[in-house]
């Protein structure tokens, strides 16, 4: 995969791989790691709102 980024945002990815002692790709990864895991936890949270809220009408549609 390529990722192409704003000169002023690899700037900054650079800056904190650096005090991190770490590689940019490595910032970057864990970044990501951290986004699905939110997003996941995130969608199915609403996932189960909205199964409960409409649960009448799912339980109707399986019959």
């Amino acid at each position: 995969m390529e990722l192409h980024l704003e000169p002023a945002v690899r700037d900054a990815l650079d800056d904190l791989a650096d005090a991190l002692d770490r590689s940019p790709e490595d910032v970057v990864r864990k970044a990501v790691h951290r986004y699905l895991r939110e997003e996941r936890a995130r969608v199915g949270a609403v996932a189960g709102r909205l199964a409960e809220e409409h649960a009448e009408l799912l339980r109707r549609l399986g019959e």
